[in-house]
């Protein structure tokens, strides 16, 4: 046998790409499958991002970039930013990388080491646990809570750093609960962070336009107090339906603390995936300094499908709902079931053609719930929503 290091023994994943492999078996089996477990938008890349990329291919862009990314690209990023937030970030401080996973990986791997804490979104986004873990720190569940709207408490967070927290993560709007933070609990944690100042932050904002119901994103940029140790992670595959695009981008720290890390994630770069390639960043200029029609059509047809999707939840047996304020998933309470949630998951799957992620594998704080993703048609969500009803009818309970 070939030994590897205990570290790779330790390493997650994302069930949701497992979710997609078993629901693409079972189609070509012949199964009528309705997948809600991906979070994907079912709508195509704009065109005008599409020609973008072509006309830089037919333009000889075939060649390395630059590791942290093109000039240019940066300052589309330096210019939605401030649109976005009203900040004015240098282009120096942004980098560009093949999605959004590698900001998690580069800043967890900077950080993380055993003896180490780090704060995380629980339930969140699976790959943080997962490479904290990696690295040998301790990963320190932040509750999010449902009686909270998902939404992260200032004081509970507040609570849990100790002498050995090194990183604090935070998502809003949240995957997998569609939680939004509102701005006075991000001040409230802001202000409380001044007792902390060797704690950094990174603040996955990748759902930044996704909020509803006149809720706002508050960007962690907006406060100056924390800049000099805040990452922020933002990229092209939620907003302009560019998931397979491998696009994402973050802002670094600036200040004497942090603007050594910069440099950091640009080595990474070099050692590991080089650079984005060309005909992507052209793509994503076309994105930011085109036309937002079809991001505004996309975001009307999620709130309609947000409707939809707790209104059929809500009148399912044992199963309540919560409305989400962002993001395109609905978390709803399935304890009264009957069913653990990773089970039932996998029964709707199996036996209803239905792919969900049970809440677990977004944290030790998902049990009781799943995760249903409503980036699918109206159509295919009454679907789903209809066999999931004849499925919780008609089965008996687990024992």
């Amino acid at each position: 046998m070939l030994h590897t290091i205990s570290a790779f023994d330790r390493l997650g994943e994302e069930n949701a790409f497992a979710v997609l492999a078993r629901a693409t078996a079972l189609a070509h089996q012949g199964r009528d499958i309705v997948n809600l477990g991906i979070g994907q938008p079912d709508f195509k890349t704009p065109q005008h991002i599409v020609e973008a990329a072509i006309k830089a291919l037919r333009d000889g862009h075939h060649g390395y970039t630059p590791a942290n990314g093109l000039l240019a690209t940066r300052e589309a990023v330096v210019r939605r930013t401030l649109t976005t937030t009203g900040v004015e970030v240098s282009p120096e401080a942004v980098m560009i990388l093949p999605g959004g996973k590698p900001t998690m990986f580069a800043a967890i791997l900077m950080f993380g080491e055993p003896d180490a804490e780090i704060l995380y979104p629980d339930p969140g986004f699976p790959i943080y646990r997962s490479m904290i873990e990696f690295t040998g720190a301790a990963p320190v569940p932040v509750p999010m809570r449902e009686e909270n709207g998902f939404a992260f408490s200032a004081q509970e967070t507040l609570a849990l750093i100790t002498p050995k927290t090194r990183l604090l993560i935070l998502n809003s709007p949240a995957n997998p609960t569609g939680g939004v933070t509102p701005r006075a609990e991000i001040e409230k944690l802001v202000k409380g962070l001044e007792a902390h100042p060797d704690v950094a932050i990174l603040s996955d904002e990748i759902y930044d336009v996704m909020t509803y119901d006149g809720e706002t994103h508050c960007s962690l940029l907006n406060f100056p107090e924390i800049r000099d140790r805040l990452i922020v992670l933002n990229g092209w595959s939620k907003t302009w339906a560019m998931t397979g695009w491998r696009m994402g981008w973050s802002i670094w720290p600036n200040g004497d603390k942090g603007a050594h890390l910069y440099d950091k994630v640009r080595k990474l770069a070099v050692n590991c995936w080089s650079c984005v390639n060309a005909p992507s960043q052209y793509a994503g200029i076309a994105a930011i300094d085109g036309p937002q029609d079809d991001v505004d059509k996309m975001m009307r047809a999620f709130d309609r499908r947000r409707k939809v999707v707790v209104e059929g939840l809500n009148v399912l047996p044992g199963v309540s709902c919560i409305t989400p304020k962002g993001a395109f998933y609905a978390f709803p309470n399935v304890s009264q079931t009957g069913w653990k949630a990773k089970k039932l998951a996998s029964a709707l799957l199996e036996d209803a053609g239905v792919a969900l992620i049970g809440g677990p594998d977004f944290g030790i704080l998902g049990e009781g719930y799943i995760r249903l993703s409503y980036a699918n048609s109206e159509e295919n969500i009454l679907r789903a929503l209809e066999r999931i009803e004849t499925f919780l009818a008609n089965e008996e309970r687990p024992r």
